[in-house]
C-alpha cells in the first residue's frame, strides 16, 4: 500500500477595482490567474518509476487535507466562492478547471474529463453570512465529492485547485491556506491483455497538450 502526496501552496488574493482580483506578489506559490475572478494551481504525482514496472495503481481512498476555511477581509453579508480539488488521470487545461465548477464531469462537460478519468474531486461552496459576518473565515454551505476511483496504468496523476469568486463580492482580499492532496494506493501486476488495454486508455486520455 502506498500513500501518495501533493501539495498546492498558500494564495492570497487582492480585489481593486471591484471584480478585478489580482495575486499577492509576494506570495504566488505556483496559482496563477485564468479569469479576473478565478485562480488555479497546477501539480501532478509522479508515477514513472511504476509505469517502468509495468503495475497498475488501484485506488484504495483519496481525499483532500486543508488548514481552516478561507479568510476574507472587509468583507460583507453575502460574499462567497467555489472552491474545487481535482485529481484526474488526464490533463486539464486552467480554463477546464474553472469550467469544473459549471458542468463537472457530466455528459456534454466542457472541463476535458468524465466520470472515468475523475479519480477524485471535492467541490465547496462558501459564503459571508448574517450571523457571521463579523469574522474573517467564510461559513461553509455545501460540499460534494465526485468520482470514479478506477485504477490506472498512467505515469501520471494530474491534481489541481482552483477558487472562482462570486459576483459581487465586496471583500477586497482574501487568503486560503496550503492544501494536500492524498491518494492510498496499491501498485498491482495485471494479465498482460489487461495491462495493455489499460495503457491504451491511459495513453489516449494524455494526448491532450500537457503544460508542466
Amino acid at each position: 500500500m502506498k500513500m501518495l502526496t501533493k501539495e498546492h501552496g498558500l494564495l492570497s488574493v487582492n480585489q481593486a477595482p471591484p471584480g478585478e482580483w489580482n495575486i499577492d506578489p509576494t506570495i504566488s506559490n505556483g496559482w496563477e490567474r485564468v479569469t479576473t475572478g478565478s485562480f488555479v494551481s497546477s501539480t501532478y504525482f509522479d508515477l514513472a518509476g511504476m509505469s517502468m514496472e509495468e503495475k497498475t495503481l488501484f485506488f484504495e481512498a483519496a481525499g483532500t487535507q486543508d488548514l481552516l476555511a478561507p479568510q476574507v477581509f472587509n468583507q460583507a453579508t453575502g460574499d462567497s466562492l467555489i472552491l474545487l480539488d481535482i485529481m484526474t488521470s488526464s490533463p486539464m487545461t486552467p480554463t477546464q478547471v474553472v469550467f469544473f465548477a459549471i458542468y463537472g464531469n457530466f455528459a456534454g462537460s466542457q472541463s476535458n474529463i468524465s466520470f472515468d478519468e475523475t479519480i477524485y474531486a471535492r467541490a465547496q461552496q462558501y459564503s459571508v453570512h448574517v450571523d457571521t459576518g463579523l469574522w474573517n473565515g467564510m461559513t461553509l454551505n455545501t460540499e460534494n465529492q465526485l468520482g470514479s476511483m478506477k485504477p490506472t496504468a498512467s505515469d501520471r496523476v494530474y491534481s489541481y485547485r482552483a477558487v472562482i469568486f462570486g459576483t459581487p463580492f465586496t471583500g477586497d482580499r482574501v487568503d486560503l491556506t496550503a492544501c494536500r492532496h492524498v491518494l492510498q494506493a496499491m501498485a498491482k501486476e495485471e494479465s498482460d491483455h489487461e495491462y495493455l488495454m489499460r495503457l491504451m486508455r491511459s495513453y489516449q486520455l494524455q494526448q491532450e497538450p500537457d503544460v508542466d
